[in-house]
């Protein structure tokens, strides 16, 4: 596939007063559940999660309140609504995607005249239903970059678990996660990097909050910077024993004693996703090692990011962005830079 876009200069956040009133519903059809499930063949998060339309999001589940005063949530389609317009805006004239969405954890509750039936004399008009967790992506298909032999399309992804809100309480900001970064073409493994692309944490009140939030961190994004250091990657090489005593000592950080762990950077891959990289390392069909047992840097990372995939919605994004930071601090172990990461290599 030939790239459509080059790099180019990031452009202004538009200086405009309030949010643009742009309602999904006219972008948003509903989906055959055959066509949802081809969309999301190649999914972009895939443990605990199910697909689902917009249009049943916003229609189909209810919207949790706080419980001291009745105030309502920012629902799920409020927040992927916000996003998706500032990402429409910011990308004026790029072709934009609709948000692939995921939700899991879904919360059941009753109907006040329903509080007295048995839970098998219910009927579904008197059940309430919300997910407490979503993450959608955006892909932006017309923004292609070329990284050792794959594509890679521009993609912002969002996170929303209610479970960060106190949805006992009186209302209070609520908590959302944002990132915009490189969407692997080949297995939609995501490359998503700390550095100006994501915000763990945007509190807002109002979804025009989120919007603002979001065309402030579109316009910090360096775009080149990611994509230069990607493609930095391709450089470099693993032989099996550097492979092995990476994946060992991945193994050993979560059990190390305080004392040692001060000196080394935060990683967040679990065992079982460490253990995922072992299985693929020979049998990816896109990113496994070589006969010789050398592996690119590149391939390490999306054996990684790929791994990451298999996480709850909530821990999703953290663990994306700390494959990115740990496969650029070993990069720089191999390269003799000081960094942190050189107790991975021994």
């Amino acid at each position: 596939m030939a790239a459509t876009a080059t790099l180019q200069e990031t452009p202004q956040v538009p200086m405009v007063l309030e949010r643009p009133q742009m309602s999904l519903r006219t972008h948003m059809q509903p989906v055959i559940t055959t066509e949802l499930e081809e969309k999301h063949e190649r999914a972009f998060i895939t443990a605990n999660s199910q697909p689902i339309t917009l249009e049943s999001l916003g229609t189909d589940y209810i919207t949790p309140v706080f419980a001291r005063d009745n105030e309502v949530c920012i629902s799920h389609n409020l927040f992927i609504g916000a996003v998706y317009d500032a990402v429409r805006e910011f990308y004026n004239g790029e072709t934009v995607d609709e948000p692939l969405i995921r939700v899991s954890h879904i919360i059941k509750g009753r109907i006040p005249e329903a509080i007295h039936k048995k839970s098998n004399e219910l009927l579904p008009s008197d059940i309430t239903e919300y997910f407490e967790r979503s993450a959608f992506c955006i892909n932006i298909p017309s923004i292609v970059e070329d990284v050792c032999g794959n594509p890679l399309n521009l993609t912002v992804v969002g996170v929303k678990s209610y479970g960060r809100d106190n949805l006992g309480g009186r209302l209070t900001p609520q908590r959302f996660s944002v990132a915009v970064g490189f969407n692997c073409q080949c297995c939609c493994n995501l490359c998503i990097f700390t550095d100006n692309g994501y915000k763990e944490e945007i509190r807002a009140i109002q979804d025009r909050e989120i919007y603002f939030a979001t065309l402030s961190l579109l316009n910090l994004f360096d775009m080149s910077k990611q994509i230069y250091l990607l493609r930095s990657l391709g450089d470099l090489s693993l032989n099996e024993s550097q492979f092995c005593q990476i994946l060992g000592r991945m193994r050993l950080y979560s059990y190390l004693p305080p004392a040692m762990l001060r000196g080394i950077p935060q990683m967040l891959i679990t065992d079982s996703q460490i253990n995922s990289v072992a299985k693929q390392y020979f049998r990816d069909d896109n990113f496994k090692a070589e006969n010789n047992g050398e592996i690119s840097l590149w391939n390490f990372y999306n054996l990684i990011t790929g791994a990451t995939k298999n996480s709850y919605i909530d821990s999703f994004l953290p663990r994306s962005a700390s494959a990115t930071e740990t496969v650029l601090g070993i990069s720089a172990a191999l390269r003799n830079e000081d960094s942190g990461y050189k107790w991975f290599l021994g």
